[in-house]
């Protein structure tokens, strides 16, 4: 559920839609968020229910990662903060506790067989067969932190919150005048005619003096700094150091093949119609209608059957028998067989569906085995090496002494960015699983980290002994670069200064005629521009954005598509496509309208029990777990 309200917050539907409820969601108490403190050390507490640190931790870092997997790059803690993950993850929890509080109130449950039955339909946990995997399920687990009654405890409040939310915002309508402003707002289109302000209009930026370039690199020192570098000790091991070390013969193989053979094993399956007939003759006649091209399901029909009545489901060759089954099975699809003679009379068959059956040998699957009973012994290993490395460390062993003594291997980088670069502009030796970079951006100088797995089953801990702090470059050897970053800089400012003085004189004539006869060039037409599609051409998306916020005849400006020159649009026409409000596109439209407004629904219903409750934000705890200052 709350994934769905993070999806619709980032929709072009909230961006219109929320703008209508954020003064009654303030008045409700979103201000309360990230106030209070105290002693205590939970996160926050949402009427007497405490969300813990463990939990929100674990949260925190799943999100976290979730990101850092969608953005290709690990995300320092400062830019989880900066990107609001902590504020977004805290809210969640917020939310989840008071609907929880709010469907305990009305009596909501979710029963055990619904839960059961949610976790096994889950997608992230299908096997190579495509059903429920236990294996995988504990692999997904292991991945993001939790055990299974932690999961079954989640599914389970989301299926009890979906029932309150579900009964509070499902179908939803919105006035069809109401609908009618998001299509016309959708499907805008306008029309520009524009000219083109190049830098060549301008005269050159004369050459920065070391004062100018002094002052320019230290209101950039960012970019002209050295980046910090971490002296970073590092503990390892991996499935690959001890699956080297492990045995697994073809015995052992064979009786997990002989556990699971029913997922290797798997008849095939159809789905089958019957009609039964008081004799032969009866059926005979039945079976020559067929031949003659009549349908089965028409014979049926004349013997006042339906299809629930003929149908047998979805059969395995044995439930049929010895009498039925072979002839059955022998069928294509929408075949029918001959009349057959049963305990109960005569009948004829007809398949409707084949599904075909898995015959994977031992053999076919022996090295497949291998490898996932390999992986098994390979996690139990690494698992017994991790609790040896932190039983050493709390018998008094040094850090490096407890990796040696317990098995893992023992690296030392001088030097490391957060990049992953050394000094010298090369790649450090660190590992590459991606839980690896938020760790060691997370760990505290000079302290020993706790011992953590990878998703791909490696295990590591991190000590960094010491930080470089970034220092700003020598001034010479950096010159070229501050001259050019100082000049683009001064240029744009300048471009931008000339573009705005031309749109003034643009709006004030209603028209690019004299500002294309001061810029010696040709006044251009940009053609239809629809709202919500993709820029072309020399518009850029903040030049398009800038066009639909004015008003007809008005004159805006903006950087081109390149960003190597200005644009100054003037707009020329505006309209609306007119669709009968029984058009199935403007019907999908209102439908989601609606749909996404009862979504929202469901964070009203949140923030009106979380106000009821009253929620107390542990501030400095949420700082501690997630590095703020």
């Amino acid at each position: 559920m709350l994934q769905k309200m993070r999806g619709f917050a980032r929709s072009w539907i909230s961006s219109v839609f929320l703008i209508g409820l954020g003064v009654a969601f303030a008045s409700w108490g979103v201000g309360d968020i990230f106030k209070g403190g105290g002693q205590d050390t939970s996160i926050a507490t949402v009427g007497n229910v405490k969300i813990q640190p463990t939990d929100f931790q674990r949260e925190f870092h799943n999100f976290e990662r979730q990101v850092s997997a969608r953005e290709k790059h690990d995300i320092s803690p400062e830019e989880a903060r900066a990107k609001g993950i902590d504020k977004s993850v805290l809210t969640d929890m917020i939310n989840s506790s008071a609907l929880d509080q709010g469907a305990a109130d009305y009596g909501l449950i979710a029963s055990d067989a619904q839960v059961s039955g949610t976790i096994r339909t889950m997608p992230q946990f299908r096997g190579p067969l495509g059903g429920f995997d236990h294996d995988v399920f504990l692999r997904v687990l292991q991945a993001n932190n939790l055990n299974e009654d932690q999961v079954i405890s989640l599914i389970r409040g989301d299926l009890v919150r979906n029932q309150l939310i579900n009964a509070a915002g499902s179908g939803m309508a919105m006035p069809p005048a109401y609908g009618k402003l998001f299509f016309d707002y959708i499907n805008e289109v306008r029309a520009v005619q524009y000219v083109v302000v190049s830098p060549q209009a301008l005269p050159p930026v004369p050459p920065p003096s070391d004062a100018q370039l002094t002052a320019f690199m230290n209101a950039h020192r960012v970019a002209f700094s050295t980046p910090e570098y971490r002296d970073v000790t590092y503990v390892a091991v991996t499935p690959d150091d001890v699956e080297k070390k492990l045995t697994v013969s073809d015995a052992q193989l064979k009786q997990r093949y002989d556990e699971d053979k029913d997922q290797y094993q798997i008849p095939e399956k159809r789905d089958v119609e019957q009609l039964q007939f008081p004799d032969e003759a009866a059926a005979k006649a039945a079976r020559a209608k067929i031949d003659a091209k009549t349908k089965f399901e028409d014979i049926a029909k004349a013997s006042g059957k339906s299809e629930g009545d003929t149908s047998l489901g979805t059969l395995v060759q044995a439930d049929l028998g010895d009498d039925r089954g072979p002839a059955t099975f022998a069928l294509p699809v929408n075949g029918v067989t001959q009349p057959i003679k049963t305990t109960f009379g005569w009948v004829i068959l007809h398949v409707t569906k084949i599904t075909p059956g898995v015959n994977k040998s031992f053999d076919d699957v022996k090295d497949k085995l291998r490898k996932e009973q390999l992986d098994r012994l390979a996690a139990d290993k690494i698992t017994d090496i991790s609790n040896a490395f932190e039983d050493a460390r709390a018998g008094g062993d040094s850090f490096t002494e407890a990796a040696t003594k317990s098995g893992m291997h023992v690296v030392h980088v001088p030097a490391v960015d957060a990049n992953g670069l050394q000094p010298d502009g090369t790649k450090a030796n660190l590992p590459t699983e991606p839980e690896f970079g938020p760790q060691l951006a997370r760990a505290d100088v000079g302290e020993e980290g706790d011992s953590f797995q990878a998703s791909d089953g490696a295990a590591f801990a991190i000590k960094v002994s010491g930080v470089t702090p970034p220092k700003l470059k020598p001034f010479d050897s950096i010159r070229t670069q501050l001259v050019a970053a100082w000049t683009n800089e001064q240029r744009r400012q300048q471009i931008a200064s000339f573009a705005t003085q031309l749109t003034a004189k643009a709006n004030a004539d209603h028209s690019l005629t004299r500002v294309a006869a001061e810029l010696h060039t040709n006044v251009q037409s940009s053609g239809a521009i629809e709202h919500q599609a993709p820029v072309s051409g020399p518009l850029s998306a903040e030049l398009v954005e800038r066009i639909f916020a004015a008003p007809g005849g008005a004159a805006v400006s903006a950087p081109s598509q390149k960003g190597d020159s200005y644009l100054i649009a003037l707009v020329t026409g505006v309209t609306h496509p007119s669709l009968p409000l029984n058009n199935p596109y403007y019907e999908r439209m209102a439908s989601e309208v609606g749909n996404k407004a009862g979504e929202d629904m469901g964070t009203a219903l949140a923030n009106a029990w979380r106000t009821k409750l009253g929620v107390k934000i542990n501030q400095s705890q949420v700082d501690r777990v997630t590095g703020g200052s």
